[in-house]
């Protein structure tokens, strides 16, 4: 595998022998100075050219950087409506482990956008043609202090699409379970989690994406508490998970609201969970729910 020295002189080297490219800039995890680097860390790379179309029709130029794998070309995508005569991208995962997600990007296009992510370094800048810009921070990543309308309504939409896994449960329709309970539910519980790093760090910290840096501040029994709400694929366990769940948001969701000062609505918890443990215990020939 080339090292990380060895990738960053291949970039620099392909932008000065190549007079369409002016500058280099990166975003991402390697500026991030609070992210421990690893191996599977990748290169987000933008070259500042003139323009993106001759780099577009010549199908070879990427082969400088290496032997690759397999790759991805984001803007042929029939879902992705971009500008190609702006910015043009690919992404590329090399034969020997590394990974570049490459862009070309119009001189104005790049001095529109490089103020528009903070974790960004100019690497070279051939032409002068960048603007000055701040040390690279993850701050706009940071954990945001909620108001008390996000508060009640993370607590609101936890417990209303509860309601959801519950009915999902009783007809044992695990894949409607398993989207309702990652992509709806938990979104409020890691929200809410996220609020109480928050309030511990004084909302200076970045979780990182999906939340996955979490556990370098909650204690080892919420953490852990977290893990064990994630669902299996057998009904009584997943009844067991969303319970663990419940009790989760609802202890995160008091310490929250006492540290903000915002109200926990505990009748809209209690009534909720009332429902849940109703639709456990619930005939799977039921005519009617109550």
């Amino acid at each position: 595998m080339r090292s990380e020295k060895e990738m960053y002189e291949l970039i620099l080297s392909i932008a000065n022998n190549d007079k369409r490219i002016h500058a280099v800039y990166m975003n991402g995890s390697r500026v991030n100075k609070n992210i421990k680097s690893d191996i599977f860390q990748d290169y987000d790379i933008v070259y500042v050219v003139n323009e993106t179309n001759s780099f577009i029709e010549d199908k070879k130029w990427i082969e400088n950087f290496g032997e690759i794998l397999y790759m991805q070309y984001p803007d042929e995508s029939p879902y992705c409506h971009s500008n190609k005569e702006k910015s043009y991208g690919w992404l590329m995962q090399f034969a020997d482990g590394n990974r570049i997600d490459l862009h070309v990007e119009t001189i104005e296009s790049a001095k529109e956008n490089i103020f528009s992510d903070k974790l960004c370094k100019i690497l070279l800048d051939k032409s002068d043609i960048l603007p000055q810009i701040p040390e690279a921070t993850d701050k706009d990543y940071w954990i945001k202090r909620p108001n008390k309308e996000e508060y009640v309504a993370t607590c609101n939409e936890f417990w209303w699409c509860s309601n959801n896994i519950a009915k999902g449960l009783w007809r044992k329709e695990i894949p409607y379970i398993q989207d309702m309970a990652n992509f709806i539910v938990r979104k409020q519980l890691e929200k809410m989690l996220s609020w109480k790093v928050g309030i511990i760090t004084e909302f200076s910290v970045s979780v990182g994406k999906s939340a996955k840096y979490m556990y370098k501040w909650l204690d080892k029994t919420d953490w852990e508490s977290y893990l064990a709400t994630y669902l299996s694929s057998n009904i009584e366990e997943i009844w067991e998970n969303v319970m663990r769940m419940c009790d989760l948001f609802e202890n995160t969701a008091i310490f929250v609201g006492k540290e903000l000062g915002y109200e926990y609505n505990s009748l809209e918890g209690r009534k909720a969970r009332e429902f849940l443990k109703h639709v456990r215990q619930l005939s799977k020939d039921a005519s009617e729910i109550y």
